[in-house]
């Protein structure tokens, strides 16, 4: 099955072919008609089969052709248009050589209507055609002369087909820019349709990013207030309830008081640090375990339960967030013992494992069941606290023997070791 081509081709487009085949064929035909009188004037009947061959071939032109612009893109009416003109043009140079003059004619029609592969048996059957015009004059009827003959006519076919060959490969060679051009084009327009979309995605995930930030620093605030203020503000409360006793010693009340003073003043600190977005007071000038050792002994001091700090493993630098949330949940932690343990005792373990940081809060108070307060906001604040730095929380407790808080957060791959700090086995002082 012949490979499908585009209906027309380019040199049929242009106006240059389109001129040419307009007007030369009638002017050939018309010039040779003109020579054919003097040649054949002695040969009345023979000159009278010429004109009327040339006047054929010039009506069948016109009224296949000339007249028919619609057609010319059509391959069937096309087809049929050369086979038709072939037929009065083998009879001219059959019958007087000198129409050899017009196989050039066939050759335009040929390149210029015809689709591969017939273009190749149009162009090759012209070029006989020629071949025969050119051998006119050559005898047949011996070997020789049918061997001149036909080399005669393989001297026009082979340059005229190899000719038509590359013009084919040529074509392709256009169609295939074309078709590339057209795809580039149109890998252009999908790209750029592409690039619009995600500019509006990137605009939504914008949007949405910044109203998550906007939740995620509401939630962030709000943990600051119930680990800072909040707990601050219970403390002295309490503080100032035991003082306001009745049965309660001077010294004991003074205490109290002074107790009081100080958790308000570090609230007003806290609370300054968190409008300023600064690390916790503890964390300004000294590591996570010694900021740990120093909250446990103002805790300690204040509700009269001994803390035993440990460190363990190789210190390693963390980044300040992690710091920072690691302590408001031995924070939180410390608080949950003093408002519901009834503890007498209490432990923290900062251990610094191979490729984690592990926090460990120990009491050994009254216990609860972890099921049934799973909601309440000091625990959601602990919990997410670590997750957001893609670790995680446990809470163990039984009634009667008490509460294991463990959090556990992947070190950052930009932290480096250093030295550990000399760890004091005991940062809590018995009340």
């Amino acid at each position: 099955m012949p490979e499908p081509m585009p209906l027309t081709r380019p040199e049929a487009q242009s106006s240059r072919w389109l001129a040419v085949v307009t007007v030369g064929p009638y002017g050939l035909l018309a010039a040779l008609a003109a020579v054919t009188v003097p040649l054949r004037w002695s040969d009345r009947a023979g000159m009278t089969l010429d004109l009327a061959l040339c006047l054929a071939t010039a009506v069948w032109i016109l009224l296949m052709f000339t007249l028919r612009p619609a057609w010319r893109v059509q391959p069937v009416p096309m087809a049929v248009f050369f086979l038709g003109l072939l037929v009065p043009l083998t009879a001219l140079v059959v019958h007087s050589g000198w129409f050899g003059f017009l196989t050039p004619v066939g050759y335009l029609f040929a390149f210029g209507v015809l689709r591969w592969p017939y273009r190749l048996a149009g162009v090759g059957a012209v070029a006989v055609l020629a071949g025969t015009a050119q051998a006119s004059g050559i005898g047949k009827d011996s070997v020789f002369g049918i061997l001149l003959y036909l080399a005669v006519v393989l001297i026009n076919v082979l340059p005229m087909c190899m000719f038509a060959w590359f013009d084919r490969h040529n074509d392709m060679l256009v169609d295939d820019q074309k078709r590339a051009l057209d795809e580039t084009s149109e890998a252009n327009r999908r790209l750029e349709a592409t690039l619009a979309e995600n500019a509006g995605l990137q605009q939504q995930l914008m949007v949405q990013a910044r109203e998550a930030g906007v939740l995620d620093e509401r939630a962030r605030m709000a943990r600051e207030i119930h680990d800072t203020l909040a707990q601050g503000l219970i403390g002295i409360i309490t503080q100032l309830e035991a003082a306001g006793r009745v049965d309660v010693p001077p010294a004991v009340r003074d205490r109290h008081i002074t107790n009081a003073t100080a958790l308000a003043r570090e609230s007003l600190a806290e609370a300054r640090r968190s409008v300023d977005a600064l690390r916790p007071q503890p964390l300004d000038d000294a590591g996570l375990a010694e900021a740990l050792e120093r909250v446990a002994g103002r805790w300690s001091s204040r509700h009269g339960v001994a803390v035993r700090v440990t460190v363990t493993g190789t210190v390693r630098a963390l980044c300040p967030e992690v710091e920072t949330e690691l302590l408001r949940t031995a924070q939180e932690a410390l608080a949950n013992v003093a408002k519901h343990a009834d503890a007498g005792r209490a432990g923290i373990t900062l251990s610094y494992l191979e490729d984690e940081v592990a926090l460990d809060l120990r009491d050994d108070g009254r216990g609860f069941d972890p099921a049934a307060v799973a909601g309440g906001f000091g625990l959601q604040s602990m919990r997410q606290r670590i997750e957001g730095l893609h670790g995680t929380l446990a809470i163990e407790s039984e009634r009667g023997v008490g509460t294991a808080v463990s959090a556990r957060v992947p070190f950052s791959e930009t932290t480096e070791p250093r030295p550990a700090p000399r760890a004091r086995a005991d940062a809590g002082v018995a009340a």
